[in-house]
C-alpha cells in the first residue's frame, strides 16, 4: 500500500469513528467501565477457588462454605454487570444503524443516487446490521484488552517472576500478529460488500426483466450469470473466513504455548524439581492454582478482541461504502415533500427559457403556457427531453436556468409542495403498494366514488374480473392486469386525488392500438371533466388527440 492510499485509508477510519463511535461515545464508556469491572471480579473468584482447593489437600474443609459463597456472589455481580453493559452496548447499536438507514433512505428518497434500488436495499438492510458487533465487541474489547492482562499480568508477577514472564512474552506477539492479518481481514470484508450489492443489483435485474428473459429463452444464460455471481460471492465469503481462521489459529497457538508453559512451570515447581522462578518463597498449592486459573483469563481479552477485529473490519467496509455514496454527486427536488394546503388560484404553468443540468450537460427545456382546462402533447425523439419536461413541471428536477411559474407565482423551493398537491401523475411504470386496490385508488373514497372513476377511465371491467374486485392485492408491478390496464388504474386514482393537472409520460408505450385507444379515450374524458393535461408521447394517436403540440429538441 503507498502512503497516499495509507494516509487516505487513516482519514477514512477516523472519519469513520467520527461518525459512528463519537456520536455514542459516552454509552460505550459507561459499557467498558461496566465489562472490565465485571473482569476484575474473577481474579477473586480465582482465589477463592485455589484457597478452598488448598485447603482441601490440607484438610482445612471449613474453607469451603466460604469460598463457595463468595464465587457465587462474585459470579451473580459479574453477570449482572455484564448484563448492564450489553443493555448500554445494543442501546447505541441500535441508536446508530436506526439514525444511519434513516439518513440513507431519507437522502435517497429525496435526492437518488446513480446506482440501483436493489444496492441501496443491500445496504440498509443487510450491510448496516453488520456496524452492531462492532460497537457493541470491539471498543469494549480494546478497553478490556488495555486494563486486565495488565492487572493479571500484575498480580502474576507478585506470585512469579516466572510466570509473570511467560505472559509478558507470548501475550504481546497476539496483538502484532492480529494487526498484520487484520489488514487483509479490512481488504477482504470490503470486497465481499461490493459482492453482494452486486449480486442483489443482478437479481432485482433479472426478476424485471423475467418475462423478456423467457421470451427470448435466455433462462439458461440468466442462470448462468447468476450461478457465476453466486460463486463470485461464495469465493469472497471464502476469503474472509480464511483470514478469520487464519487470525484464530495465531491467537490459540500463542495462548496454548502461554497456558502450557505456566501450567509446566507450576507442575514442576509445586513437584520440586523447579526451585526458581519465584521470589522468596517457592510457589505453594494454593498460589499455583491461582496462577493456573488466571493464566487463560489473560489470554482471553486477546480473544475477545481477535474476534472483535474482523467485526470493526467488515464495520469499516460498510462505512466505507457509506462515504462512497455520501460523496455521488446528486439533484435533489425542491420542497421538503410534506402535505401541506395547494397553491391558491386558477391552474395555469409558463415555461420560459428554462433548462436542467443533466446528465454533466445542460438540457433545455421547450417553451410554453397551459391554462384550465387544456391539453398539451411533448413530442420529440428518445433523449430530448420530455420525462425530464414532466419532472421540473412537477419540481422534481431543479432549474439550472430560467424559470417555470405557476399559478401565476414562481416554482421555487416554498412553492413546490403546495403545487405538487394539485399535480397527479401517471408514470410510464406503473407501481402498486401491497394493499387493496380499493385503498391504493383512494383510502377515503366510498363505493360510487371509485367506481365512477373507474368508468371515467374505462377501468370498470378490469376491476369487475378480479377475483376480489376492489378488495384485491395486485401486488407491486401490477400481477393479474396487463400494462394498459395498469395505466387506466392510474388514471382511475389521478381522478380521485381531485387533482387539477394531470402528467402522463408515455401512456401508450409497448400497447397494442386497440389497448393504446383505450387509454387515450380516458385521457380524453380526463379533459372533458376539466382537467388539464400534459403527456409525454412519441404515440401520433396521443398527441392527435391534445389541444396542442410542443415540440422538444434534444
Amino acid at each position: 500500500m503507498t502512503r497516499p492510499q495509507q494516509q487516505d485509508t487513516k482519514s477514512s477510519r477516523r472519519l469513520a469513528n467520527e461518525r459512528i463511535i463519537v456520536p455514542v461515545a459516552h454509552q460505550l464508556r459507561v459499557a467498558g467501565a461496566l465489562s472490565v469491572a465485571s473482569g476484575l471480579i474473577w481474579p477473586a473468584q480465582a482465589g477463592a477457588l485455589a484457597w478452598a482447593i488448598s485447603g482441601w489437600v490440607m484438610g482445612e474443609m471449613n474453607r469451603t462454605n466460604i469460598a463457595a459463597l463468595f464465587f457465587v456472589l462474585g459470579g451473580l455481580l459479574s453477570a449482572h454487570l455484564k448484563r448492564a453493559a450489553g443493555a448500554y452496548l445494543f442501546d447505541a447499536a441500535d441508536q446508530t444503524i436506526a439514525r444511519e438507514r434513516a439518513a440513507l433512505i431519507s437522502r435517497e428518497a429525496r435526492a437518488r443516487a446513480g446506482i440501483s434500488s436493489a444496492e441501496i436495499a443491500a445496504l440498509a438492510v443487510q450491510k448496516l446490521p453488520l456496524l452492531q458487533p462492532w460497537i457493541t465487541r470491539y471498543h469494549v474489547a480494546m478497553m478490556r484488552v488495555s486494563i486486565l492482562p495488565v492487572v493479571l499480568l500484575a498480580v502474576t508477577f507478585w506470585f512469579s517472576w516466572a510466570a509473570g514472564l511467560v505472559l509478558l512474552v507470548t501475550g504481546p506477539l497476539i496483538p502484532v500478529f492480529m494487526a498484520l492479518v487484520g489488514m487483509a481481514a479490512e481488504e477482504a470484508s470490503r470486497r465481499q460488500m461490493v459482492e453482494v450489492g452486486t449480486m442483489n443489483a443482478m437479481l432485482m435485474d433479472r426478476l424485471s426483466a423475467m418475462l423478456d428473459i423467457r421470451l427470448l429463452g435466455a433462462i439458461d444464460r440468466a442462470s448462468a450469470e447468476f450461478e457465476e455471481r453466486a460463486e463470485a460471492l461464495r469465493v469472497k465469503t471464502m476469503a474472509v473466513l480464511r483470514v478469520a481462521f487464519l487470525s484464530s489459529t495465531v491467537l490459540e497457538l500463542f495462548s496454548a504455548i502461554g497456558v502450557a508453559m505456566i501450567a509446566v512451570f507450576v507442575g514442576f515447581t509445586l513437584l520440586g524439581e523447579i526451585t526458581f522462578g519465584s521470589w522468596e518463597t517457592p510457589l505453594g498449592l494454593g498460589e499455583g492454582l491461582f496462577l493456573l486459573l488466571i493464566a487463560p483469563e489473560f489470554f482471553q481479552s486477546f480473544r475477545d478482541l481477535a474476534a472483535a477485529w474482523h467485526d470493526r473490519a467488515a464495520g469499516l467496509s460498510v462505512m466505507a461504502e457509506l462515504e462512497e455514496l455520501d460523496a455521488v454527486e446528486r439533484v435533489a427536488f425542491l420542497g421538503a415533500a410534506r402535505a401541506t394546503a395547494p397553491l391558491s388560484g386558477p391552474i395555469s404553468l409558463e415555461l420560459c427559457g428554462a433548462a436542467v443540468a443533466y446528465s454533466e450537460r445542460i438540457l433545455p427545456l421547450p417553451n410554453f403556457k397551459l391554462n384550465a382546462g387544456e391539453s398539451v402533447a411533448l413530442v420529440g425523439p428518445s433523449g430530448a427531453g420530455k420525462s425530464t419536461t414532466l419532472e421540473a413541471i412537477a419540481g422534481l428536477v431543479p432549474l439550472a436556468l430560467g424559470h417555470i411559474t405557476v399559478c401565476g407565482e414562481t416554482l421555487d423551493e416554498d412553492k413546490a409542495d403546495a403545487w405538487r398537491a394539485r399535480i397527479a401523475l401517471i408514470p410510464q411504470k406503473p407501481h402498486f403498494s401491497d394493499q387493496r386496490l380499493r385503498h391504493w385508488l383512494d383510502p377515503d373514497a366510498d363505493e360510487a366514488d371509485l367506481w365512477g372513476a373507474l368508468t371515467l377511465a374505462e377501468a370498470d371491467r378490469i376491476v369487475a374480473r378480479l377475483p376480489d374486485g376492489l378488495d384485491t392485492h395486485l401486488g407491486e408491478t401490477g400481477g393479474g392486469v396487463s400494462g394498459g390496464e395498469a395505466r387506466r388504474l392510474m388514471v382511475a386514482r389521478a381522478v380521485l386525488s381531485g387533482r387539477e393537472l394531470i402528467l402522463a409520460d408515455e401512456p401508450t408505450a409497448d400497447l397494442d392500438p386497440e389497448t393504446a385507444a383505450l387509454v387515450i379515450a380516458s385521457l380524453k374524458r380526463l379533459k372533458d371533466a376539466g382537467h388539464s393535461l400534459i403527456v409525454a408521447t412519441h404515440d401520433p394517436a396521443v398527441f392527435g388527440a391534445m389541444d396542442a403540440t410542443v415540440k422538444v429538441k434534444p
